[in-house]
């Protein structure tokens, strides 16, 4: 059937000087029924020419409008019948025939046929591997069957003004709570933090993590006991052990009642075994459970603490049933403040509950308040996943319309054989479905051959959840949205095609036409741009952390953590023997790596200090031959030193020390803690121990003989290391026989702390790239379509002179437009996210210009090279050839 349509085309309007309002025409078209649409117009159009002779042009199309207006009744909305209704699901017949067309497709245009795939699938895997990264995420610690009602004590303290949140609280909090709030918790479990421990049965000595707990830690976390019972914990020489370690120690045996060596000190029976914990929980690492009574055995001291200003050990509750988790914290909040002195409770501690739910996604505060954590990034990489689908997406979209010329004729004759809209919509929608689930099926074999890198560089222990049925559901339901994404504006576009058109060959696709696939471009190249940069910006920031002054020498330097007295108790004899080897320059001991602080105190009383301070000091406890051995730099006075009996009472200060207790001449002031005076008798330039991201903290070294975890070592630079190695682990194991030896190198440990920076980087540049080769992907199918469009006019400028390099220009220039456009929309949304991101690291580098320059720069680079390619072949292509074809 003729449509009015047809009525308004070129060739029967040659006559006609004046066409009625087209947005009038437009609205008679889509509102009429079809069946009295032709003659409507007809009519209309026929009285509208007459009174434009009659009246003029502006009344008479007032009056074609107010016309139109007129007929918009309930009659002419009505619509017949229709003479060969259509089922509602098509016939199986139909649908064979679907996918017949969609292979036959598939197959005759092999390269877009494989960049509509493969783009789809690259996006698709990425959205996946996204998308567990996501889950492990969320999911952390939910394997705990008590996950919502189980959270850590913590404790807030206000350092002059500003409130600092710790994780460690008095030993005595925990029966505190249990004797005063009883009703509220149904466990309170005290604990030691996480460290390493020395395990030997036999022959095998391993150093593995473990913890001091109560007894009743395994109902809290909900331990599945494959041997004994939850309540092996209950004697104090007992230990419950994972299923991997009792693997390790005692292989198919039964691992019951055997006994352990804890740290060469006492012997402990095994009273369970229990399932591995699944890695993304706080205690996934931990391979075993002691007894917190052990802990206060081999601690006297602890069982003595009388104290309520020491903070050091870790607790957790579990709140009763039916009872509000942050009612009972705020019940809680001055228990401490109660019970501690006058100068203790000058520092306003406050006891809180932290839920399990928060422990790892939102574990940062400032002031007091919870600012996020890693929660960010689960935010950031999401939206980083769905922009990566959009951009395989666009591809898709993108190449579909550009080919609708192609496939107009075919639209024309399958509409004038019959084939109404909705059966053209569905086979489109069939094409982009199969095009889909071909990549979904791509994009899995893709994960499961990146997952083990991508494991890697995020740090984790994922796998694709083959047996989970959710996993299959949301896999399929993520397929068929992206079928709706991808096929929905190619299906509506390409079914809207007019057959008569096309048949008689006036088909034009318009000059607009091409707009939205320029804006679906710019769209993706201002998230590879916006990435790029975003990907520089975190390796300058981790390079500048780098670069910064750390005020001692790693090199050759070498930690050990001393688990057993075993090399304390022998320290001079280790130290002269390391020394008579010749390949060790000094040896010292220390309470914390030098890449780090284990101590911290306040309380300090000096000359001259604001009765109102309230301080907060990192505090190192070092032996005499510390300073030679991290090659500190001393800014003033002296180093320690054993000609001077007096320095078992003296103190070294840092220059940030110095500047926070205001010392002018701080050598020979007097400083008092711990019940004694100490004298200041040297100030060493600031070492970085902590964050290199965060200011360095105010340090005071001195001098006890206990407390010491670490034993430094400094190799000889002229010493090879692997014979140095050798070396010191002889004389390790003359010492302390039956422990592993475990050292690590400062530098390398150094390097750890931008561990969390490097992994966000390593993803970063991931999807950058990726983001980069599906956009390119995308740009290849569009020039390579461009190539091929405008082949007659390449052959004609080719004819009339023109060069390989203006031909290239011309068809690249559109490209580099549509990039520079990108570059331009990109920048200031990147510089606002950036610099925001920015501002969390108080030692940070500058969002420099050249960064944009860089990812500009390189977007075009990337982009013309992919251009050039198809840019290139059409202008090297033979014109006569061309014209000829055409």
């Amino acid at each position: 059937m003729a449509t009015q349509k047809e009525k308004f085309e070129p060739q029967n309007r040659l006559n006609d000087s004046f066409e009625p309002p087209r947005w009038s025409a437009r609205l008679l078209d889509w509102f009429v029924a079809p069946h009295l649409r032709e003659d409507l117009q007809g009519d209309l159009y026929e009285i509208f020419q007459k009174r434009v002779e009659q009246v003029g042009i502006v009344r008479a199309k007032w009056e074609y409008t107010w016309a139109v207006l007129h007929y918009l009744t309930p009659f002419f909305f009505k619509r017949q019948p229709k003479q060969y209704p259509q089922p509602f699901f098509p016939n199986p017949a139909m649908i064979r025939n679907y996918f017949k067309i969609t292979f036959r497709n598939l197959t005759n245009n092999k390269v877009y046929s494989f960049i509509n795939i493969f783009g789809l699938a690259a996006g698709m895997a990425v959205a996946i591997l996204i998308g567990l990264w996501i889950y492990d995420e969320l999911s952390y610690n939910k394997y705990h069957q008590n996950y919502g009602r189980i959270a850590q004590i913590m404790q807030h303290k206000t350092y002059d003004g500003e409130k600092k949140t710790g994780t460690t609280v008095p030993p005595l909090v925990a029966q505190e709570l249990r004797d005063s709030y009883g009703p509220d918790f149904r466990y309170v479990v005290q604990s030691s933090f996480t460290d390493t421990h020395i395990l030997t049965t036999g022959e095998k000595t391993f150093a593995k993590l473990g913890n001091y707990c109560d007894s009743q830690i395994t109902e809290m976390l909900s331990l599945k006991m494959i041997k004994g019972s939850r309540a092996g914990l209950t004697e104090p020489y007992s230990i419950l052990i994972s299923e991997s370690l009792a693997k390790v120690y005692f292989g198919d045996a039964d691992p019951l009642d055997k006994i352990m060596k804890v740290d060469n000190k006492d012997d402990v029976k095994v009273t369970g075994v229990y399932e591995d914990l699944p890695n993304n929980t706080t205690f996934g690492k931990v391979s075993f459970f002691l007894p917190w009574e052990l802990y206060k055995i081999q601690n006297p001291w602890v069982k003595e603490q009388k104290e309520w200003n020491d903070d050091f050990t870790m607790a957790y509750a579990q709140i009763a049933d039916n009872v509000d988790m942050e009612k009972v914290s705020t019940k809680i909040r001055n228990v401490k403040l109660k019970k501690v002195d006058k100068e203790a409770a000058s520092y306003k501690p406050e006891l809180f509950l932290q839920p399990m739910s928060q422990w790892h996604l939102y574990s940062e505060f400032k002031n007091g308040k919870n600012t996020g954590g890693r929660i960010e990034f689960v935010w950031l990489f999401g939206i980083i996943g769905v922009f990566v689908l959009l951009l395989a997406c666009i591809n898709f979209i993108n190449l579909s319309t550009a080919r609708s010329e192609k496939r107009a004729k075919e639209v024309g004759i399958r509409k004038a054989i019959g084939s109404v809209r909705s059966q053209l919509i569905g086979q489109f929608f069939a094409e982009s479905s199969s095009v889909v689930l071909l990549a979904f099926t791509v994009s899995l074999l893709l994960v499961a051959l990146i997952l083990p890198v991508f494991n890697e560089v995020a740090g984790k222990k994922m796998t694709l959840l083959w047996s989970n049925p959710v996993f299959w559901l949301l896999g399929i339901g993520f397929s068929l949205f992206t079928a709706a994404v991808a096929g929905f504006y190619p299906a509506l576009y390409l079914s809207a095609f007019q057959p008569i058109n096309v048949l008689k060959g006036t088909f034009q696709v318009g000059r607009f036409a091409s707009m939205p696939r320029k804006a679906l471009v710019v769209v993706q190249f201002t998230v590879s741009v916006s990435l790029i940069i975003g990907t520089v910006l975190i390796f300058k920031q981790i390079q500048f952390a780098a670069n910064r002054q750390i005020g001692y020498e790693q090199n050759g330097l070498i930690m050990i953590e001393m688990s057993t007295d075993d090399l304390h108790s022998h320290f001079a004899a280790v130290r002269a023997d390391l020394l008579k080897s010749g390949i060790v320059s000094e040896v010292s001991e220390s309470s914390s790596p030098v890449t780090g602080v284990n101590n911290n105190m306040s309380g300090l009383q000096w000359k001259g200090k604001d009765p109102a301070m309230k301080d907060d000091f990192a505090n190192i406890r070092i032996t005499h031959e510390y300073g030679k051995t991290v090659g500190w730099q001393l800014k003033e006075g002296r180093d320690f030193s054993r000609e001077f009996a007096t320095d078992s009472s003296a103190v070294i200060l840092n220059e940030t020390a110095v500047k926070y207790m205001g010392l002018k001449n701080p050598i020979g002031e007097t400083v008092r803690f711990a019940n004694r005076d100490h004298v200041v008798v040297g100030v060493i330039k600031d070492m970085l121990m902590a964050s290199p991201y965060q200011p360095i903290k105010q340090t005071i070294f001195y001098m006890r003989n206990r407390g010491f975890d670490y034993l430094n070592i400094k190799i000889s630079p002229t010493a090879s290391t692997s014979k140095a190695l050798a070396a010191i682990q002889a004389v390790y194991k003359r010492y302390a026989p039956s422990v592993p030896f475990s050292y690590k190198f400062a530098d390398e440990e150094y390097a750890v702390k931008f561990g969390q920076e490097q992994r966000l980087g390593k993803l970063a540049s991931f999807f950058a790239v990726l983001a980069v080769l599906i956009s390119c992907l995308g740009l290849f199918g569009l020039s390579s379509f461009v190539a091929e469009q405008r082949t007659k006019e390449i052959g004609v400028r080719k004819v009339l002179g023109a060069s390989v390099v203006s031909v290239w220009g011309l068809l690249s220039k559109e490209f580099v437009v549509l990039v520079v456009i990108a570059f331009f929309i990109a920048s200031p949304i990147a510089y606002y996210y950036l610099n925001n991101w920015l501002q969390k690291y108080t030692y940070r580098t500058e969002l420099s210009w050249w960064i944009f320059a860089l990812a500009g720069v390189g977007a075009l680079a990337v982009t013309l090279l992919t251009v050039s390619f198809q840019a290139i072949k059409a202008a090297l292509m033979n014109p006569v050839k061309s014209l000829r074809a055409e």
